[in-house]
């Protein structure tokens, strides 16, 4: 079973969902580190500042890793697995099926279980394990599709090849309909102080179900890090998927960027030392949710990690967690 050293952190380990994972309250997203030159990349990105960063997320304690088959193309799994080749850490792998991409690098969605059963095999192979910690269908699409996906991945499970089965992106009529078929061990939702939807119906559901939640997304894409500026999201590469987000357009950008300097004045009120981050604040915010089980936070470098690092211990007061909420409440989009 993967552990971590720190006897802090041992104490705040979280059992995620119905299974026997015990995951940090965050864990090193992969999704950037897939690269640029796809749909939904984040620009060029160096794999030796990847292995450099997931090499640090796992010296601080980090105990898993969230990637899936399309970031990058493939790639982000493939970095995953040479990092993991040249460490003594074991941390969980979790990774994610259902868009697939042709030869030309065109992105299409299928969960047939023929489709299913090849990128199984293509997970295993990039990730070089025998067995995925955690497999997750990344989005219910095509919709009709869904029973025979989660069948198939139920398959798979008593195979062997997959240790616990999740979903992403779901809402409660596409869980229920998975749930017919078999348990659901987790929930992977955008979640975060911008996109609070799921709070309505969906939080409330996986915990009446014993559903875990990783949330992804908690710093929004990078803005919530305190590292934004409107000059650097007007700077960013062509093949930036952000550019066209609209948080990070106006008129939400002003907005967002005025919430950053709160959390960084609750940062900075917090440490003699050294300031604790906005993006720090931004994560302990989602991990006050009680149905959130543990966070994805993403790393592009060692230095990345460094300063993300303190949300592995960092909680919000009261206070100022009522802070950040009254501000949101002043300041509607």
């Amino acid at each position: 079973m993967t552990t971590t050293s720190s006897p802090a952190l041992r104490n705040q380990l979280r059992t995620l969902g119905n299974s026997d994972l015990h995951l940090t309250p965050i864990g090193f997203g992969a999704w950037a580190i897939g690269g640029g030159n796809w749909d939904y990349g984040w620009g060029p990105q160096d794999d030796s500042e990847s292995i450099e960063a997931i090499h640090r997320a796992l010296d601080l304690g980090v105990n898993w890793i969230d990637t899936a088959a399309i970031y990058g193309l493939g790639h982000s799994e493939e970095v995953v697995a040479r990092a993991l080749k040249t460490t003594s850490h074991k941390p969980y792998v979790f990774t994610k099926c259902s868009m697939r991409w042709d030869a030309d690098r065109s992105i299409y969605r299928s969960l047939k279980a023929d489709s299913l059963a090849e990128e199984i095999e293509g997970s295993l192979r990039r990730l070089a394990v025998e067995t995925i910690d955690l497999y997750q269908i990344h989005w219910p699409m095509p919709e009709a599709e869904i029973e025979e996906g989660w069948e198939a991945l139920a398959r798979f499970q008593k195979q062997g090849k997959l240790r616990w089965i999740g979903v992403s992106n779901f809402n409660v009529a596409q869980m229920k309909r998975a749930q017919q078929i078999a348990p659901i061990t987790s929930l992977q939702p955008p979640y975060s102080m911008l996109r609070r939807a799921i709070e309505e119906e969906i939080l409330p559901f996986t915990q009446a179900n014993n559903i875990g939640v990783i949330n992804y997304s908690p710093m929004v894409s990078g803005l919530l890090t305190g590292k934004m500026s409107a000059e650097r999201v007007a700077a960013m590469p062509a093949d930036d998927w952000r550019r066209k987000a609209v948080e990070f357009n106006e008129p939400r950008l002003s907005r967002n960027l005025r919430l950053v300097e709160l959390l960084r004045e609750i940062g900075a009120s917090r440490s003699v030392k050294a300031s604790i981050e906005p993006g720090v604040v931004a994560v302990a915010w989602t991990l006050r949710n009680p149905a959130i089980t543990a966070a994805i936070v993403g790393g592009r470098s060692a230095t990345q990690v460094d300063g993300l690092a303190p949300a592995l211990e960092f909680r919000l007061s009261d206070e100022e967690y009522a802070r950040i909420n009254s501000f949101l409440a002043e300041n509607p989009v």
